[in-house]
């Protein structure tokens, strides 16, 4: 039996038009979070992963709260930014709601950001100052300060978008009459 008479019927050729070269479906770019927030994003990932792999490396504690939560915290923020990152720059972006991932993006940035700073306030003061610690903590606040920094840069550029949206009409043609 020939398998092509099977299979005929249900297949069809793709068009050449249809294949892009050089083009995949999974393909992964960074212009997609504008030019100064590209670097930023990456800065977010280096820096929880950085804060979290000096967390890790911490062999004991004497009061182990604050180094649980900023465990926690640290973690969360890298795989937070991690996937981020992800509907960013890859073509998962343009089959979600942009407006979507934009509002989730400022929300996650922001939640996270004070997260952060709150989970390194308390493990400075619940460390016991090793160096570990010391690394863990400094690279939290760095974390944090980026992170604040993205949630600025959203808002600014936010603002100015919706800037240039408002149309210059002047207010007074507002109230006029139509028939005057």
């Amino acid at each position: 039996m020939d398998n092509g008479d099977v299979y005929n019927p249900t297949t069809e050729d793709v068009p050449a038009s249809a294949i892009v070269p050089g083009r995949s479906s999974c393909s992964f770019s960074l212009a997609r979070p504008s030019r100064l927030r590209a670097p930023v994003k990456l800065a977010e990932l280096v820096l929880s992963l950085v804060a979290f792999i000096c967390e890790e490396v911490v062999s004991r504690c004497t009061r182990c709260g604050g180094l649980y939560f900023f465990e926690f915290v640290s973690c969360s923020a890298f795989l937070l930014s991690l996937l981020v990152v992800i509907v960013y720059c890859t073509s998962l972006y343009d089959r979600v709601d942009q407006n979507k991932v934009k509002k989730s993006d400022v929300y996650i940035t922001a939640i996270t950001g004070l997260m952060f700073l709150i989970a390194s306030i308390t493990f400075a003061c619940t460390s016991d100052g090793t160096s570990p610690e010391t690394a863990a903590v400094v690279f939290g606040f760095l974390a944090s300060t980026v992170f604040l920094i993205d949630f600025g840069l959203l808002k600014f550029e936010n603002a100015r978008k919706s800037q240039t949206r408002k149309p210059e009409v002047p207010q007074t043609t507002l109230t006029q009459p139509l028939n005057g």
